[in-house]
């Protein structure tokens, strides 16, 4: 994979990811029940996007090609 593909997909599932959490996305979350893990499930939802978001860009740094060339 090439570094110009690898930006254009780490740009756009970044990009994903992070609209989970801002509006219009956000209403499918908004709800103040059920009761998750003793939380209300707008915080799990946003909670959750930002373990997801965190693990991809994790994994998208193990892949990166020009992480080796510093």
């Amino acid at each position: 994979m090439g570094i110009r593909r690898f930006r254009t997909i780490y740009i756009i599932i970044s990009i994903l990811l992070f609209s989970t959490v801002l509006f219009p996305m956000f209403t499918i979350g908004n709800k103040a029940y059920p009761i998750i893990v003793g939380i209300p499930y707008s915080f799990f939802w946003v909670i959750l996007w930002i373990l997801i978001t965190f693990f991809t860009v994790l994994i998208l740094y193990f892949l990166d090609p020009d992480k080796e060339e510093a």
